[in-house]
């Protein structure tokens, strides 16, 4: 009887330090990327966007829905048209100027670049200096979570000629391993996106 009670407390004591680490952890604000095992079938995020010039025209207006899927035993995720397998998206990025610099922390800064061709041939790039402001709760549509709020700001060019200054702020909640809401502002041009409902 004491073996078994002794067992027993031992197992909560064990189970006492595994939770006050994850509180710790959480409360440190540090997070790590995503991985496979982190994701399920069905799990669906919507978001709500509109684009506005500051004259009031609406450039773009819609809603954009992501959704977890099964195909030929391997998870998928859908984006628009495109089906992309969820393994390819938690591949560590071989980049020294990512889009999210792991593990997110509040404070941490780097630079983002990006080089892109469009379908007309046209090239671009983009490079924005980034910045953890904080990690605190959000409220968005679909809910309240804890999210980094990351600033980026830089510019934006192309082979065309264009060049414009970009100031955009995300909010990235780890809980749904995406962002909850985009704030960007380029030249005469401001963007917002929201996510609306997020089912796991």
């Amino acid at each position: 009887m004491t073996s078994i009670k002794m067992k027993n407390r031992f197992i909560m004591l064990f189970a006492l330090v595994i939770l006050s680490a994850c509180n710790e952890k959480a409360k440190s604000g540090m997070t790590q990327q995503p991985i496979l095992a982190d994701y399920a079938i069905g799990e669906t995020w919507v978001w709500k966007y509109k684009g506005v010039t500051t004259e009031g025209e609406v450039r773009s207006e819609g809603t954009d829905t992501r959704e977890i899927i099964e195909v030929n035993g391997e998870l998928h995720i859908t984006i628009g048209k495109d089906t992309i397998p969820v393994a390819d998206i938690v591949k560590p990025e071989d980049s020294k100027t990512p889009k999210y610099d792991w593990p997110l922390k509040e404070g941490k800064k780097w630079v983002y670049e990006e080089h892109w061709t469009s379908q007309d041939g046209t090239t671009g790039k983009q490079k924005l200096n980034a910045e953890v402001l904080s990690y605190k709760e959000e409220t968005v549509e679909a809910g309240t979570f804890m999210a980094y709020t990351i600033h980026y700001n830089g510019n934006i060019t192309n082979s065309r000629g264009y060049n414009a200054v970009v100031d955009e702020v995300w909010l990235y909640a780890p809980k749904v391993k995406n962002f909850i809401k985009l704030t960007q502002k380029q030249d005469d041009f401001v963007y917002n996106e929201e996510l609306v409902e997020y089912v796991n």
